[in-house]
């Protein structure tokens, strides 16, 4: 198999982006006036519209069931949810470090807690995630009953790998809202992040002029030296086992790895994190 296609292969698997790069300033963030009324930023007392998951498959427990190299992932301490005092320390110390931070009590919570932060207008791609699937946004971004534009669709609508892979790295990175998730977020409030294809590189460190962080608690750690432990020990087994059922390929691998430990000052409030009281994602 040759490398570029071996690539478009790997194309969502762990993400993340490699450096911290220089961050230009962020594109200018559409009025809060253009939001549609079902979009309001109140979310209680809410009956929630999540789409149902339709990626069970490719869950960790999904692939648990059907790989037996995960297997003995099985009990992991990394599949568990932490208690309220850790949860509450990991929130203060992301806001100490300059990252707007929004609790969502589970599922349906932070998917309606999502949509109430991407104004009407807004171009909008994600990075492969778990999490992204399993609180029901991919499914609602894919079926476009929403005010966004949907560059995500406009990537996978075109069939030539090599036409695809250019659209990706020129529109891809470059949206007004770029969603994903972290691999491993510190109770100091480090986000840490590690993947194989680089496509959340520039959408993350540099390109996009927003980017949403979706992540449960279970990815909260002590510190940068657990964040690395989690990553390499659980997460890389786990997009491991999905690289085999979806590509064929033995293993994925960490090619690149970030750390973000501060809020870029020039351009505040560019980093969000919706960060939610279940497990979930890898």
């Amino acid at each position: 198999m040759s490398l570029n296609a071996f690539r478009r292969q790997a194309y969502g698997l762990l993400n993340s982006s490699a450096l911290v790069l220089p961050v230009r300033a962020a594109p200018a963030r559409p009025s809060t006036s253009l939001r549609l009324s079902y979009f309001s930023t109140s979310t209680s007392n809410r009956q929630s519209t999540r789409p149902k998951n339709t990626f069970e498959d490719v869950t960790f427990e999904g692939l648990i069931k059907s790989d037996p190299q995960l297997a003995p992932y099985s009990t992991s301490k990394y599949r568990n949810a932490v208690s309220d005092e850790r949860f509450e320390k990991a929130k203060s110390g992301l806001e100490a470090r300059g990252f707007k931070v929004h609790v969502a009590k589970d599922k349906d919570d932070a998917f309606e807690k999502l949509k109430s932060l991407i104004p009407a207008g807004s171009t909008v791609n994600s990075a492969h995630s778990t999490t992204l699937e399993e609180i029901g946004y991919i499914n609602y971004l894919m079926e476009n009953n929403h005010p966004w534009n949907n560059i995500r669709g406009t990537i996978l609508k075109e069939k030539d790998p090599a036409k695809q892979d250019e659209l990706r790295r020129k529109l891809g990175t470059t949206v007004d809202y770029f969603l994903t998730s972290m691999s491993a977020i510190t109770e100091n409030g480090e986000m840490a992040h590690g993947d194989f294809s680089g496509t959340k590189v520039g959408g993350v460190a540099y390109g996009a002029g927003n980017v949403i962080v979706v992540s449960g608690s279970n990815k909260i750690v002590k510190d940068e030296a657990e964040a690395w432990n989690r990553i390499e020990q659980h997460c890389l087994p786990g997009v491991s086992a999905f690289s085999r059922k979806a590509y064929k390929m033995p293993n994925s691998y960490i090619t690149h790895y970030e750390v973000l430990r501060q809020a870029n000052p020039t351009t505040p409030g560019r980093i969000q994190v919706v960060l939610i009281k279940e497990a979930l994602g890898y």
